[in-house]
Order: C-alpha cells, then sequence, then structure tokens
C-alpha cells in the first residue's frame, strides 16, 4: 500500500528504509498491526496519515507521556478517530472530559467504585464463571468468546449496575448492537448510535427507581453522591450524568473484558507450557493477565485532540490536529520490554500503559483484571488442558478495540 499519504514523517521514500503505512480501520493491517507498528516505533516515531488526517505516536514514552499531559492532549473532542472534531463533546461521559469537570467527576465515580464493592463481586464472578464453563465437556470443542468471555462481563456489569435478571438478556443485545460495525463507516452508525441511546433510556428510568428506593448497587450509590459544582459549591450528580456513566461502564466494561478473556485463551492454548505453568502456579495467574494486556492490548488504540503545536522527536504537529495514542505498539517497544514479541507469563512487568495512565487511568481496571483473574483460574480449573485454534476462530475488527468475536478452543480431557 503505496501511494502520497502513506509515506510516515521522518521516512524518506528513496532510502532503504521501509515505505510505512498503518490505520486503525485496515482490517488487513489490524490483523496483525505490530510489524507495521514496529516500523513506525524505529522510523516514524511521530507518524502521519494524510489520508485519515491524523498523526499517532507508537513508543512507550511516547504514549506515557501524553497519557500523562492531559492538557496538552485532549480528551473532550473524542476518543475514536470517527468522533474527533475540531468541537468538545457535549456529554457526561467522564472519558470524554477534561478536567476541571473531569476531576469532578471522577472524585465521585472513584468514592462510588470503591475497592470493596469491586472485590465484594468475586463470588459473584466465580458463580457465572462456573455456569457457563460448564457446557464445556471434555473432549469437546468450546467458543471461549461467545460461550464464555462475552457473556461474563456482561453479566458483572448488569450485577455491579443492579440491573433486574428479568433485564439482562435485552440489555445484552444493545451492548451487542453499540459495536455494530458499519463497512466504510466504522462504529458511529445509526444501529450503534440508537442503541447507545436505548441503553441510556433505560439506565435513566433505573436511576429514577433508585432514587426513590435506594438498593446496594453503584446506581443508588452514585444518586446519592454529591460533588463540587463550578461555583464552588456542593450538588448532586445529575440522572443524565448518572446514566452516562452507567452506558460507559456497560459498553466499555463489557466489550474490553470479554476481548482480554479471548486474547488469554487463544494465547495460553497456543503457548501450553505457559499454561501448564499457570496450573502448577496459580499465585501467578494476576501476571499472566498483565502479560495479556502487554502482548495483545484489547483497547489498542485512543484518540486525542491538540489545540496547540506538539514537537516530538524533531517532527511539529500542528495546533489542532487528531493524534492517535497506540497503547497496543507502546506495549511491543522493546526500549521498554526485553523481548517483546515473545509471549511470557512469568515476565517481571514493572508497567505497562494498556489501561492508560495519569489521569484518565482506566477506572474500571480492578474490576477488569478481577474478572481476568477469576475467568482465568475457573477455566483451568475447568479443564485439564486446552489447546486453541487460531483458524477457526473469528476476529473483530474496530478503530480502537482489537480482539476476537469467537475463539476456538478444545478441552483435551
Amino acid at each position: 500500500m503505496t501511494d502520497a499519504t502513506s509515506v510516515a514523517v521522518g521516512v524518506d521514500p528513496g532510502s532503504d528504509e521501509p515505505d510505512l503505512y498503518w490505520d486503525p480501520f485496515d482490517e488487513e493491517l489490524d490483523a496483525n498491526p505490530h510489524a507495521a507498528w514496529k516500523a513506525m516505533r524505529d522510523y516514524a516515531p511521530v507518524y502521519r496519515n494524510d489520508r485519515f488526517d491524523f498523526w499517532a505516536l507508537s513508543r512507550y514514552e511516547d504514549v506515557e507521556l501524553a497519557h500523562r499531559l492531559h492538557g496538552q492532549y485532549l480528551s473532550s473532542h473524542g476518543v475514536t478517530l470517527e468522533q474527533l472534531t475540531p468541537e468538545r463533546m457535549q456529554t457526561g461521559m467522564m472519558i470524554m472530559t477534561d478536567p476541571p469537570e473531569h476531576t469532578r467527576l471522577r472524585s465521585l465515580m472513584s468514592r462510588a467504585f470503591t475497592p470493596r464493592r469491586v472485590s465484594d463481586l468475586e463470588g459473584a464472578i466465580r458463580a457465572y464463571c462456573r455456569d457457563l464453563l460448564a457446557v464445556w465437556e471434555p473432549g469437546t470443542d468450546f467458543d471461549l468468546v461467545g460461550q464464555f468471555g462475552g457473556e461474563l462481563p456482561a453479566q458483572v456489569i448488569a450485577e455491579l449496575l443492579g440491573v433486574p435478571a428479568a433485564d439482562r438478556e435485552e440489555i445484552h443485545r444493545d451492548i451487542d448492537a453499540v459495536f455494530h460495525i458499519e463497512p466504510g463507516v466504522g462504529m458511529v452508525n445509526d444501529t450503534s448510535i440508537l442503541a447507545m441511546a436505548k441503553l441510556h433510556e433505560y439506565l435513566h428510568g433505573l436511576i429514577t427507581e433508585r432514587a426513590a428506593s435506594p438498593g446496594e448497587d453503584l446506581l443508588s450509590a452514585l444518586t446519592d453522591s454529591e460533588i463540587d459544582d463550578e461555583t464552588g459549591g456542593r450538588r448532586n450528580l445529575s440522572y443524565e450524568e448518572t446514566a452516562d456513566f452507567g452506558v460507559l461502564l456497560i459498553t466499555a466494561g463489557t466489550e474490553t473484558v470479554g476481548k482480554l478473556i479471548g486474547w488469554a485463551g487463544l494465547l495460553l492454548g497456543e503457548h501450553l507450557d505457559q499454561q501448564q505453568y499457570l496450573r502448577d502456579n496459580p499465585a501467578a495467574i494476576p501476571n499472566a493477565i498483565e502479560e495479556t494486556l502487554r502482548y495483545e492490548a484489547p483497547s489498542p488504540v485512543q484518540g486525542r485532540w491538540i489545540e496547540e503545536p506538539v514537537e516530538l522527536h524533531g517532527v511539529t504537529i500542528p495546533a489542532d490536529s487528531r493524534v492517535l495514542l497506540l497503547t497496543g505498539a507502546a506495549g511491543r517497544d522493546e526500549r521498554k520490554f526485553p523481548e517483546p514479541d515473545r509471549y511470557d507469563v512469568r515476565r517481571n512487568l514493572e508497567r505497562h500503559v494498556s489501561f492508560g495512565y495519569g489521569v484518565h487511568f482506566c477506572l474500571g481496571a480492578a474490576l477488569a483484571r478481577l474478572e481476568g483473574r477469576v475467568a482465568l483460574e475457573e477455566t483451568l480449573a475447568h479443564t485439564g488442558g486446552f489447546t486453541s485454534d487460531r483458524e477457526r476462530s473469528v476476529q473483530i475488527h474496530t478503530s480502537t478495540v482489537r480482539g476476537w468475536e469467537t475463539v476456538a478452543v478444545r478441552s483435551e480431557r
């Protein structure tokens, strides 16, 4: 793929260096982007794509720094390439706000989304895992995403928010519709927008009920909490803002955790020695989750907007530019991680950026880690060993989430 728009900044088309091209919409590239990302890190750490009008950062140090410089790399213009526009988003979704609004919202969400509230879910998560895995019999095939990893987080989020059991099947269908991909359009399409609106309307109604009759769920905690307002006073979170957070938690928490479980199952089904190591050393399972997040980030691309010029590696990104932070590429940067293309659940990981960094560090990271750990524990306990088949698995492609719609696995015994 070579044309005038595909040459990366800093690469001489007449040299022996590779002619680089990457964009988040190309399904062929997305199937295995790591060669392109390595070339970008090596030859064009500040990459320019004229076709889709964006810049991209791919080195660990640069991606981490951009996450920390939240006043320079803004989230309020959108966080996916399809969304990014010169106008700031008019939304209460915390992920698409900047300080000081983001600070107020995150302070409240952190008080409601407590470590205790998350840890109290472990028993329910384990029970859901066992129920979903029960149909996987020895010597049989199983879809680790469609029958397990994609189902589990939807049930957990519904439990956390207090969604009645009778409504959960329909809510799960709506979540799936939010991630509908329209060819040539991506995730910003009528099906996705209508599903998002339906989820918002449903949660708004549920919040109204909780305000009148609180329970022990997260929505009840949010309706009873206060934040600092713009005038220095105190106010309750509006129903609209609470519903925005609920939609964000339902969609982001469901999709990315499902992809994490899918990647873990696929990789451990291909690395049987490491699978056995985890059976023999279950205390290493949390580290295996971190290594999976580093090796194949479920959300490898985050969008940002800059209002002032940024100079990096001798390249100036002009004001009012769209910038993509490639956390998926950062996780394979050999400047940070020795032998980065080797999957190793024993790896001594100091830190990765797959949950972001700084003020926008994923608020649901603790829940995602808990779900991933318990899901892996129960999968290993349920089977005496399993293999995965990449050829019979189906990958899903979006501009921001990367993973599997189905993962074919087989229990050996």
